[in-house]
């Protein structure tokens, strides 16, 4: 298996990305590592070469970039090169924490489409703190900023999937976030998109979720558009640090016997956090393409990225992508 890396996105790019890269090379040996980007600057940070490739690029693309015009013109850059290797057949599946526009770009127009996905989904996988399973699915967190019913519905049969193979869910419950639980809320877009899949015989759908319910296990799939879906993820992980840094600095300013109950509730805090650490479940996967894409935060440090490839690794060993396109080739044409 070779996964095609872009080592020079992120904010600790390219260091972060080596030290991830080699914490999975460590544990997997099934494994080879093509790293695109800089050579100097990943040698800098390299401290065995084995089953790792440095392929030497002249530019990267920058956060701040347009996403569009920077896959187009920067066609010599770490994410254009190793998205084509993935395209060619030189690699199984693409990384990347660098600029989430531009990643979608090269993923849609050069690696393509599954027949029969109008648009791919970003789809994350956060904790549940109640019910039968420990996790949840959403998408679309950051892909399409605007979508019609055709692609929520999509969305939902992309989901369904993920959740049923590779998270291991008997029958997920798939949801649509919207402004209220009932089935008559929000605007005509989410009012059509409810019936749509109510209607669809092959979902689980239980109706309308609250974001406040998003976390107590009530969905294993939650469907929303992008931009919404981002908004969500982003206000859920920084409750989540802030409540963190409260408790943390609550505890330091209440004297001695609020540090004392603090030391005593310390191996409480630890689960709270390693519950809470939604990056141990990997990245954001990028459903609807003919491989497999995984997108890592920008600020992933070395563990973060090593969760990625771990996730992009068991997709791969799972021919998800094939198995994808194969369901939607049999799956009957969409309404909408």
């Amino acid at each position: 298996m070779k996964l095609a890396i872009d080592a020079m996105g992120g904010d600790y790019a390219p260091e972060k990305i080596v030290q991830g890269v080699e914490l999975a090379r460590d544990e997997y040996s099934d494994v080879h590592f093509i790293l695109f980007g800089k050579e100097d600057k990943i040698k800098k940070y390299l401290k065995n070469a084995t089953r790792i490739t440095i392929v030497h690029t002249d530019s990267e693309i920058a956060m701040g970039d347009e996403p569009v015009r920077a896959v187009r013109q920067k066609k010599t850059s770490s994410l254009v090169l190793a998205a084509q290797s993935v395209k060619e057949g030189k690699a199984d599946a693409l990384f990347s924490a660098g600029n989430t526009g531009a990643l979608l770009a090269a993923s849609l127009f050069i690696i393509g489409r599954i027949k029969g996905v109008d648009r791919p989904g970003m789809t994350t996988t956060l904790p549940a703190l109640e019910g039968a399973h420990d996790s949840f699915t959403m998408l679309d967190v950051g892909a399409n900023a605007e979508s019609k019913v055709k692609n929520l519905q999509q969305f939902a049969v992309l989901g369904n999937f993920y959740s049923t193979n590779v998270m291991g869910v008997t029958n997920p419950r798939i949801a649509l976030l919207n402004n209220g639980a009932e089935e008559d809320k929000g605007d005509p877009l989410h009012k059509e998109t409810y019936q749509t899949l109510k209607d669809d015989p092959n979902l689980n759908f239980v109706g309308n979720i609250e974001s406040r319910e998003l976390l107590n296990g009530k969905a294993d799939v939650v469907v929303t558009d992008g931009f919404t879906g981002n908004a969500v993820l982003k206000n859920t992980e920084g409750t989540a640090l802030s409540m963190l840094k409260l408790l943390k600095h609550t505890i330091l300013d209440s004297g001695i016997q609020g540090k004392l109950g603090g030391l005593l509730l310390k191996p409480a805090f630890k689960i709270v956090q390693n519950k809470m650490d939604y990056s141990k479940h990997g990245g954001a996967v990028l459903l609807g393409v003919k491989a497999p894409v995984v997108k890592a935060h920008g600020s992933s440090n070395e563990i973060q990225v090593y969760h990625a490839l771990r996730q992009l690794r068991s997709m791969v060993n799972s021919n998800l992508t094939k198995n994808l396109a194969d369901y939607f080739a049999t799956r009957p044409t969409d309404k909408n």
